[in-house]
């Protein structure tokens, strides 16, 4: 995570402010009036600083692999994720925004699998091609169709089979992870068959190992 911080404009404010006002009521034609002048502004911008900090954002740097392939489409699994919390905000209804944080948390579990088994390139490539797009577009035409003023039968059912939708999409997701994580577990299984045979040839497993 790389660290951005962006300072807040309302000391710069608050300094012309004091300058401005002081010009306005006291003179400036001595050489102490200017250092006055210079405490003031100073003591403003500190204090202003201290309430309005400014902000501090976590950017996710790009990963890097070694493979354009599948960097490209951890790329696109980023831009994915970002665009249905852009969604997620800007949909009114609890329930969906719950859902589309399931949604978002499962996606970004998948693509951290790629990150950690690039054997699974086609399944995810897959599902970045087809059913991430999809799910979108459902997910944009739902917050269109929340943002109108009136809503008549075939709006309100449009969305109310889209909220439906997202119940599935969750579970088939899910299913799509527990897949992918198919060959990793065959390796542990592997690997725990062969730690059990090199404790039980070296005389170190127990009775009822």
């Amino acid at each position: 995570m790389k660290e951005i911080r962006t300072k807040s404009v309302a000391p710069i404010y608050g300094l012309a402010g004091v300058w401005l006002v002081y010009c306005l009521f006291f003179p400036l034609y001595k050489l102490w009036h200017f250092a006055i002048l210079g405490i003031l502004g100073a003591g403003a911008y500190a204090l202003l600083t201290l309430i309005f900090p400014g902000k501090t954002e976590y950017v996710e740097e790009p990963v890097t692999t070694g493979n354009p392939d599948i960097d490209a489409l951890l790329a696109e699994g980023t831009r994915a994720t970002s665009e249905m919390a852009r969604l997620r905000d800007s949909i009114r209804n609890a329930e969906v925004k719950r859902k589309i944080d399931d949604i978002i948390k499962i996606t970004d579990q998948i693509f951290k699998d790629l990150l950690h088994d690039p054997a699974d390139y086609r399944q995810v490539k897959h599902f970045a091609d087809f059913y991430l797009p999809t799910t979108i577009k459902l997910l944009n035409a739902y917050d269109r169709m929340g943002s109108l003023g009136s809503m008549g039968s075939n709006i309100t059912g449009t969305m109310e089979r889209i909220e439906t939708i997202l119940d599935t999409t969750l579970e088939g997701y899910k299913k799509l992870l527990d897949a992918l994580y198919a060959n990793q577990a065959l390796d542990i299984e592997t690997d725990i068959v062969v730690l059990k045979n090199m404790l039980k040839k070296e005389g170190l497993a127990g009775k009822d190992f």
